[in-house]
């Protein structure tokens, strides 16, 4: 039985993920922040480890115990978080407080272990992405700052990992039904002063109605089911792709990056 660790699995794309490589045969080991999340990740039958990578201490004690715990063959890095709200609203502290959780608390985790997996025949270390690590639109440039660095560290890392007996990939969902949107308002209240912002009439007209007023599903939306299925095969594959897209927005994205012009993609942006 191969061990996995799986970071984010309170919810939406790690939870899927965790429940569907546990039915694979998997012994997983989910992280949560809460405690009532880890509780209910060990009724399913999983490991799990408390981790909040917004906390340098959290993440050098969850590499420990998971180690402690026996051999681990793969790393699917998923929990990041959303903070929502224009550029020049965004003050220094928020753009640090993103980045510490979705690109440097990853990137800790990652090469605590990457020596534990250079021992192994055949680790994997399977990085989530978004569709907004390939383009960025309005209103998500903290999130889009941390996919971007994201996809570039992952990039870099595959290149230098070749020859070691470690695989880097890349998974780059588009729209996928999780909670994301609803736990970005705890951030976007406390670091967004959008009341004082010149934008303003266009946080009420635009952000402000996504935010708390949900319409259901995005056009393209697809459950995060479709992830992990690509996480399956990352994690299993005898040569996996080095990025996977999931959803048409993700696949459409791609392609124009390579073959639109600077204005053509601000254009294609614009329309979100």
């Amino acid at each position: 039985m191969k061990r996995v660790l799986v970071t984010g699995c309170s919810s939406g794309i790690g939870l899927d993920a965790a429940r569907r490589l546990t039915a694979e045969g998997w012994c997983v080991v989910a992280t949560c922040r809460r405690r009532a999340d880890l509780d209910a990740r060990r009724a399913e039958g999983m490991e799990a480890v408390h981790l909040d990578l917004g906390d340098e201490a959290s993440v050098a004690a969850c590499a420990d115990e998971v180690l402690t715990g026996g051999p681990l063959d793969a790393l699917v890095n998923n929990a990041a978080f959303a903070l929502p709200g224009a550029i020049e609203d965004m003050p220094r502290g928020a753009l640090r407080a993103i980045f510490e959780v979705n690109l440097f608390g990853t990137h800790d985790l990652t090469v605590r272990l990457i020596p534990h997996f250079r021992g192994r025949e055949d680790a994997r270390i399977v990085n989530i992405s978004s569709v907004l690590g390939l383009i960025g639109i309005p209103w998500r440039g903290p999130y889009v700052a941390t996919k971007f660095a994201l996809e570039g560290l992952t990039d870099v890392l595959r290149l230098e990992m070749h020859g070691a007996p470690v695989k880097i990939v890349l998974i780059e969902p588009g729209p996928i039904t999780s909670r994301i949107r609803e736990n970005a308002i705890p951030h976007f209240e406390r670091w967004v002063d959008w009341q004082a912002s010149p934008r303003a009439g266009q946080y009420r007209e635009t952000l402000l109605k996504r935010l708390y007023q949900p319409s259901g599903k995005d056009r393209f939306e697809l459950p995060p089911s479709a992830v992990s299925d690509r996480i399956v095969t990352a994690l299993t594959a005898r040569n996996p792709a080095p990025r996977y897209y999931v959803t048409a927005p993700t696949r459409i994205s791609g392609v124009a990056r390579r073959v639109l012009s600077s204005r053509a993609l601000d254009w294609f942006a614009r329309r979100g």
